[in-house]
Formats: C-alpha cells, sequence, structure tokens
C-alpha cells in the first residue's frame, strides 16, 4: 500500500498536507511493464551495450590469458605471444592490451553511451502524455526519475551480464586457438573473474550514465506542456 507523510504546515502556508509516496515495489512494477511494452525497442538498446561490453571482456580476459601463459615459465612462451601481436617489453610480467584495442575500447563505449542517451530521449518523447498524467496524478519529479533509473539499472544488468559472458567466451576460445590447452591450463582464474566484474561494471555505468540527462528531462517536465504533446 502507499504510503502517507503528513508534512508539517505552519498558519499562512500554502503547502501540501499530506503527500503520497508510492512504494519501491511499486515504481519497480510499472518499470518492468515500461520495459515489456516497449520490448523490441529495448532489446536494440540493450544489443548495443552487450556489444560493447563484450569487447571490452573480450580485450580484458584476452590480455589476462597472455599474462598467465607468460608467467607460466613456458619453453618459447615469449615468442608465441610475439607471434600472436602481444607487445612484450624486456622483462615484463604482464601482458597489456594495445593502444589500438585502447582507443577502439574507447570509442566503442563512447558510442554506446551515445545510442543509450539517444534511445532513452526517444523512450521520453513517445511516453510524454504518460509522465503527464503521472505528474496530473501527483507523481513528483523524483517518482519519474526513479522509474527512468530503474529502466536503464534493469536494461543494462542484462546487457553487463550478457556482454561480459559473451565477451569471455570469446576470449578463451580465441586463447584456445592461438595457445591450445595452454591458455586453460594457465589461465590466471582470479584476474579473469576481476576482468568480468569490471566490464560488467562499466556497463551499468554506461547504461546509467546514458539515462540520466534523458531522466532529467522528463523529471523536470510540466505536466500541461506534457500533456499538450501530440502522440
Amino acid at each position: 500500500m502507499a504510503k502517507t507523510d503528513i508534512l508539517d504546515k505552519k498558519p499562512g502556508d500554502a503547502g501540501i498536507r499530506k503527500q503520497i509516496v508510492l512504494p519501491f515495489r511499486k515504481s519497480l512494477q510499472i518499470s518492468l511493464q515500461s520495459l515489456r511494452v516497449r520490448f523490441f525497442r529495448n532489446c536494440v538498446t540493450v544489443m548495443t551495450l552487450v556489444l560493447a561490453v563484450a569487447f571490452l571482456a573480450f580485450v580484458l580476459i584476452s590480455s589476462d590469458l597472455a599474462t598467465g601463459i607468460l608467467n607460466s615459465n613456458m619453453p618459447g612462451c615469449r615468442m608465441m605471444l610475439s607471434k600472436a601481436g602481444f607487445d612484450l617489453p624486456e622483462g615484463a610480467t604482464s601482458v597489456g592490451s594495445s593502444a589500438k584495442d585502447r582507443w577502439i575500447v574507447i570509442l566503442s563505449l563512447l558510442v554506446c553511451t551515445v545510442g543509450i542517451v539517444n534511445a532513452q530521449l526517444m523512450s521520453v518523447t513517445e511516453r510524454f502524455r504518460e509522465i503527464g498524467t503521472m505528474k496530473c496524478l501527483g507523481a513528483l519529479d523524483s517518482f519519474v526519475l526513479r522509474l527512468f533509473l530503474l529502466e536503464a539499472a534493469m536494461q543494462g544488468l542484462a546487457g553487463a551480464i550478457l556482454g561480459g559472458l559473451l565477451g569471455g567466451l570469446g576470449a578463451l576460445l580465441a586463447g584456445l586457438l592461438r595457445f591450445g590447452l595452454a591458455a586453460a591450463m594457465h589461465m590466471p582464474l582470479a584476474q579473469v573473474l576481476a576482468s568480468l566484474g569490471l566490464a560488467a561494471l562499466v556497463g551499468m555505468a554506461l547504461s546509467l550514465i546514458g539515462v540520466f540527462y534523458p531522466a532529467l528531462v522528463a523529471a523536470r517536465m510540466q505536466p500541461v506542456e506534457a500533456m499538450r504533446a501530440e502522440e
């Protein structure tokens, strides 16, 4: 049930006496319903995030696998890594991604963020009347902001997990093709799990960052202007 907060009102104040605050569970229910209604458009947004996170996870885990082979002290491991395209300075104990890979990752994450912002702005435009109706019924700016952030968090969670798993699987398969069973035998599991977690956190952060501005636009919208908008 909704929670009613009694606000103090001094004589002469023209404030609101009672404020209806919807519980978090109701906000989550509304967000899930909105995701179901716009399922296919949300799938496009999630797939954009999946590709960016998958590429990031692929680069990070590929470096982890190469580092594991380097630290195994296998005969000819440095030559094997050099042939695979990894840069190994003299005396290096770890393998990092190349400058080219880092720039590609950064660009893919930027493109992903722009895509999320664009998709969310279109979603706000489509939902003018819905937002206006909620505000006319007493919805606060914080409630509208919460709805959009919840939707973005759910999309980000799905895209981050799926992208991380795909990127990790791709990196492992590529490592097996490059180095054979040595890639699996000398895989540093802790570093690989840390890279998966980092890729997933980046995906979640991108989703929330991408929705923040559109959510502010929706939250600050005046009810009259929203109701006037043409469908």
